[in-house]
This record gives C-alpha cells, sequence and structure tokens, in this order.
C-alpha cells in the first residue's frame, strides 16, 4: 500500500529546552525558511497541529471574529 498522495507523516525529538527540528523534508514541502513564524493549535483532546503558514489570517478572523 503506498502514501496517499500529498499525505507525510514525520517524528521529532523533543529537546532539553522543548524545541523540536523540523524535518527537512517538511520544511521543503511547506516552504518553512529560518525565521518564518508558525502557529501552533492545540486541544487537549484532539492533539496539536502547525497549520500552513500562509493560513494566519484565516485562523486569527474565525478565532477572533
Amino acid at each position: 500500500m503506498g502514501k496517499p498522495e500529498g499525505k507525510y507523516a514525520w517524528t521529532v525529538t523533543v529537546g532539553t529546552k522543548g524545541q523540536i527540528v523540523i524535518p527537512k523534508e517538511a520544511r521543503e514541502v511547506f516552504d518553512i525558511k529560518p525565521g518564518d513564524h508558525l502557529l501552533i493549535l492545540a486541544d487537549e483532546k484532539q492533539g496539536m497541529a502547525i497549520p500552513p503558514k500562509d493560513s494566519f489570517d484565516d485562523y486569527f478572523k474565525k478565532l477572533f471574529g
């Protein structure tokens, strides 16, 4: 069974300072560069997500009207 197109999964390790390294392939796929700001969304029951960096405005409008 092959990987569904456009779907990815990576593992990361949390360092002693709580930092993670975003895998190189993920940075390339999502055009993440040093100095970029990322939004982390979290729900205690559903977990955490990092949405595409160009979707900040959409999320803030939905969250804060």
